[in-house]
């Protein structure tokens, strides 16, 4: 990936955190799909349950970038999140935004630790946070991964086999019917 479409993306998904901290919630997990170089989209998981749901949820994130073909995956989570959502222990920083250039030859593990300061609080008791982003830890090559991010990984990259004439758009309409959040780019709208 170009260091310039790298930036980019990171980017986003620091704005996307910072504006979803801002209004009290953690955005949930994403995947940025790529084919040769151009970003297909933007694809947030579904609502998803505690336990096996959240689970499954999250690596299903994978079927729209199976059915892209897509040569690169960029996948974005919250360290504490996905551990709660998922029971399981939390690994390495938290609170953190973690990210994850995949492709079908490997990996790199971006990882993006910040403070939360806090802006208001709510008469519930909710939270309005800026994250204070702290210095980046170097880029970890073959990164371990939470079991969801490393199934999202692994599935990116296998075909999906549908008996459809467009698989792309009916994986799309499928998505969407199933809660998850689908933002495509121009080019992949059609």
């Amino acid at each position: 990936m170009e260091a310039q479409m790298w930036d980019a993306l990171v980017g986003v998904a620091k704005s996307a955190y910072s504006a979803g901290l801002g209004e009290g919630a953690v955005p949930r997990p994403l995947i940025m799909p790529l084919v040769r170089g151009e970003l297909v989209g933007m694809i947030w998981v579904r609502p998803i349950e505690v336990g096996q749901d959240a689970l499954t949820g999250i690596a299903e994130l994978a079927n729209i970038a199976a059915a892209a073909g897509a040569d690169e995956v960029v996948l974005v989570w919250e360290t504490h999140d996905v551990a709660t959502a998922c029971e399981l222990p939390v690994v390495g920083p938290a609170p953190c935004l973690n990210m994850v250039l995949a492709t079908p030859d490997g990996h790199v593990l971006h990882r993006f630790p910040y403070s939360e300061q806090v802006l208001s609080r709510s008469p519930e008791g909710w939270a309005s946070v800026a994250p204070d982003w702290g210095p980046a830890p170097a880029p970890q090559p073959g990164g371990e991964l939470v079991p969801p991010i490393q199934a999202a990984v692994n599935y990116s990259f296998i075909p999906l086999e549908l008996d459809h004439p467009s698989p792309f758009g009916v994986t799309v309409v499928l998505m969407e019917e199933d809660g998850y959040r689908v933002r495509l780019t121009e080019a992949f709208a059609r």
